[in-house]
């Protein structure tokens, strides 16, 4: 047994060394498959996108809100009725400037809102009937600002419920985020957004000024 247990000694002890030296074990590098990489961080814009700001930066600020409950916002109030309005929506911002609806039998489901405009765009002289200088018809590939509407249209049910400061509403190929600064609104489909707010309508994206149809005040156009 003692024999047995000295050449097992011997053994081991061939085997840690070579020449006297401890043997040096190099390390296996990981293959590239199992090398581990660090996910780039992205940090949600905290400020409201400006005038001139590219669209995806609109688009991005709008993301980075609060999801509100769609369902919530399909109906719309007036004089104490309420109105079911099916796969359309409406909502308006806290402080009331703008108040939006959409309108899938006569408009594809395109925003309207109507907006308390400091400053809207006069009359053309080619208009007939009531003027509406807060009228605002975004379609993504447009928007419209000023026109003629002889009755408040798709607003006789009313207005929407309130969407909160720094929630978004998505719907169709819209989101919609409200702020304290204005109503920010986009369409995926067209890449474009706008700003709306007492101060004006702000396009982004595609959207630049264009020239007016009749008996409209102003247009942007992609």
């Amino acid at each position: 047994m003692a024999g047995l247990v000295a050449v097992l000694v011997l053994l081991t002890g061939c085997s840690q060394s070579v020449g006297g030296e401890a043997e040096r074990i190099e390390p296996i590098p990981p293959s590239p498959s199992r090398a581990t990489t660090t996910p780039p961080t992205t940090t949600n814009p905290a400020q409201p996108p400006q005038a001139g700001a590219p669209v995806d930066d609109v688009i991005a600020w709008i993301e980075a809100g609060d999801p509100a409950d769609a369902a919530q916002y399909n109906v719309a109030f007036r004089d104490g009725v309420t109105t079911e309005l099916g796969d359309d929506v409406a909502f308006r911002t806290p402080s009331s400037t703008s108040q939006c609806m959409t309108d899938s039998q006569n408009s594809d489901g395109a925003l309207a809102c109507l907006v308390d405009l400091a400053d809207p765009p006069p009359r053309p002289a080619d208009a007939y009937g009531e003027w509406k200088g807060g009228w605002v018809d975004y379609d993504g590939a447009t928007v419209t600002v000023g026109s003629v509407h002889g009755d408040p249209g798709r607003f006789t049910a009313g207005v929407g419920p309130e969407l909160p400061y720094g929630q978004v509403l998505e719907f169709g190929d819209y989101r919609c985020r409200a702020d304290t600064v204005g109503l920010f609104c986009a369409n995926y489909a067209h890449q474009s957004a706008v700003r709306f707010s007492d101060a004006g309508i702000e396009p982004f994206g595609c959207l630049r000024p264009a020239t007016a149809p009749p008996q409209v005040g102003q247009m942007f156009s992609c």
